[in-house]
C-alpha cells in the first residue's frame, strides 16, 4: 500500500507540486464538515447569473482542476486576492460537499491528509497576500468500499471558505466527488503560491509506459 500511495503522490504531484510544500508529517485533528458543533452545514447556494468578478470579501477561490491514480483524488484549490488590501490566511480551508439534490453530505473533513495518504500535512503557517497574489491548497479523499452493506457517497457540489466564518464560494470539483463509504475527505493548509508559477486548470497526463531498452534482450523461447 505505501509503494502504490508513493506511485499515486508522484502523479499527483505533477498537478499540485505549485501548491504544495513537502514537510515532515506532523499529527493534525479531524473536524466535521459542519464545524466543531452538531449543526448541519448550510444549504449549498445556488449559481448566480451574475457573478461580481471582486466578491466583497476581496478575494476569489477557484479549482485548478483534479487528478486521480489507483482510487486516490486530488483537487487543487486557489485562492487569489482579488482586492487592493493585504488579505492573510493562517489554517485550512473549510470544505462543505452536497449531493446532486443540493443537500448537504455530512462527513469527517481532515486537517492534513492523515489516514487517506501522505506527505500533505505540513502545519499552518500565516499567509499574507498582498493584491493579486496567490495562495493554494490540495483536497484529497479516497474512492474506497469496503463495507457492502453502506451506500457510496459521491458528492456534486463543493464550496470552500477561506476560513471558519468566512463566505464560501462554490467552486468546480472537476467531476463527481466519489468519497466511496470512507466518510472522510481532506484538506492541506493554504500556502502562498510562487508568483511566478501558472497552475494548470487541468492535470497533467500520466507518463506513457517506459519502452524495454533495445540493449535488453528478449527471453530466449527455447527456455
Amino acid at each position: 500500500m505505501i509503494s502504490r500511495d508513493i506511485a499515486a503522490w508522484r502523479r499527483i504531484s505533477v498537478t499540485v507540486a505549485a501548491a504544495l510544500v513537502l514537510g515532515a508529517c506532523t499529527p493534525t485533528d479531524d473536524r466535521s464538515q459542519a464545524g466543531d458543533g452538531p449543526n448541519k452545514p448550510p444549504t449549498a447556494p445556488s449559481p448566480s447569473a451574475s457573478i461580481d468578478p471582486c466578491p466583497a470579501s476581496g478575494v476569489q477561490i477557484r479549482s485548478t482542476g483534479g487528478d486521480a491514480a489507483m482510487g486516490l483524488r486530488a483537487l487543487g484549490l486557489e485562492l487569489t486576492n482579488c482586492g487592493d488590501q493585504p488579505y492573510q490566511l493562517n489554517g485550512y480551508p473549510v470544505l462543505h460537499v452536497y449531493d446532486e439534490q443540493r443537500e448537504p453530505i455530512m462527513l469527517q473533513v481532515v486537517n492534513g491528509a492523515k489516514e487517506i495518504t501522505m506527505g500533505f500535512d505540513q502545519p499552518p503557517r500565516q499567509v499574507t497576500l498582498a493584491p493579486d497574489e496567490r495562495a493554494t491548497a490540495v483536497v484529497l479523499w479516497r474512492n474506497l468500499v469496503t463495507d457492502s452493506t453502506v451506500v457510496a457517497t459521491n458528492g456534486e457540489f463543493l464550496t470552500v471558505a477561506p476560513a471558519a466564518g468566512q463566505p464560501a464560494e462554490e467552486v468546480d470539483p472537476d467531476g463527481p466527488i466519489d468519497l466511496g463509504n470512507t466518510g472522510r475527505i481532506g484538506v492541506s493548509a493554504w500556502k502562498k503560491a510562487d508568483p511566478s508559477t501558472s497552475l494548470p486548470t487541468r492535470p497533467a497526463p500520466p507518463p506513457a509506459p517506459s519502452a524495454v531498452p533495445s540493449s535488453v534482450s528478449p527471453p530466449d523461447s527455447r527456455l
